[in-house]
């Protein structure tokens, strides 16, 4: 009998008793008619869930929260040796900084583990210098300039408005909101200090692209997979909300933003322009030093040019998430999908 492969399924919950499931009450008194399901789980029911589907694939699986311990993770390469480590965690000590350490620990330890690198990582944290790269190869983003920590804050531009305002050190749209859209000077001074108050990092400033937002996501190491386009269709969004997909439309299931953003999938492009876009996608996967599974957010404006948000390595991969949707209109279906990131991890393992 084949023995079976051990995944160990990582994540870094600090106070997991601080969830709390959404009340009936809470539910009923929306102001707004919801567009998706209000589900009522925890990250560590998810990730229950999924250590539960991977293993209805054949594999060993423990799912172990780190807690901020790095003895807890050590220990857990050391005793366990785990054939392949399913890499969830994305912060430690309250830094997302630091996140690019724990994947430079399994690189250490020689244990082969899902998604990207420590380069990657730490390059699509610091979103001045991945834009660098990016322009740098050809490969367009929104103009943009940077408002670093100061005393004395002077708010002088050669942007065009609308701009949008971001944390330059932050990911998951952590840090933007409604506000961050801004038309205005006296705006734009409010949402830098925000920023510097807030996060303690200088403000990313970038000019707003009008248009179609669009999620590619790349699947694969050698061999790279973009599969079908997810749009972000905002056309029912409300006129006090920006079509914009925000902190809360991402991951706040109570607000009317998460029910205002609804995903398509494949989105309808033409050819010629599904194919530029696949382009790009590839080429910006390539050049940031991406691995097995990102998302590539870019805007699509009425004329036809493309513009890169951001790179997400080791995007979301909650069921119904984009990634995973995208997965599954390319013909892999939920736990097909985690298997895949599983055996891509166990081919480097082998070489």
């Amino acid at each position: 009998m084949a023995t079976r492969s051990k995944v160990l399924l990582l994540y870094n919950e600090t106070n997991p008793e601080l969830y709390i499931y959404k009340s009936d009450l809470e539910k009923s008194n929306l102001n707004f008619k919801p567009y998706f399901e209000i589900e009522n789980v925890t990250p560590m029911d998810e990730y229950d869930q999924m250590g539960q589907r991977i293993a209805s694939q054949g594999y060993e699986v423990i799912s172990l929260n780190v807690n901020d311990n790095l003895d807890v993770l050590l220990n857990a390469l050391q005793e366990y040796k785990p054939d392949v480590v399913f890499n969830f965690v994305e912060i430690f000590h309250g830094q997302p900084k630091l996140e690019m350490n724990v994947a430079g620990l399994f690189d250490l330890y020689g244990v082969p583990y899902t998604g990207a690198p420590p380069i990657a990582l730490a390059t699509c944290q610091n979103k001045l210098l991945a834009k660098k790269i990016l322009i740098a190869n050809g490969i367009q983003t929104p103009a943009f300039e940077i408002f670093p920590l100061t005393k004395n804050l002077k708010v002088k531009h050669n942007l065009h408005y609308p701009l949008i305002v971001k944390p330059l050190f932050e990911d998951a749209s952590v840090g933007i909101e409604n506000a961050s859209v801004v038309h205005d000077l006296a705006s734009l001074g409010k949402r830098i200090k925000h920023v510097h108050n807030e996060f303690k990092q200088p403000a990313l400033v970038e000019e707003f692209i009008e248009g179609r937002e669009l999620n590619v996501s790349v699947l694969g190491d050698k061999e790279l997979m973009v599969l079908p386009i997810s749009e972000i269709d905002f056309s029912t969004m409300p006129d006090h909300l920006e079509n914009i997909v925000s902190y809360q439309a991402k991951w706040d299931s109570l607000h009317e933003a998460y029910h205002k953003t609804i995903p398509i999938c494949p989105a309808k492009l033409p050819k010629k322009l599904l194919a530029k876009i696949e382009k790009i996608a590839l080429k910006a996967f390539s050049v940031l030093h991406l691995r097995d599974y990102a998302r590539v957010d870019m805007r699509l404006r009425a004329d036809g040019e493309v513009f890169v948000l951001e790179a997400n390595p080791n995007p979301d991969l909650s069921e119904g998430a984009g990634f995973m949707r995208s997965a599954e209109a390319a013909g892999y279906p939920y736990e097909k999908a985690l298997d895949k990131l599983i055996q891509l991890a166990l081919a480097r393992g082998k070489k």
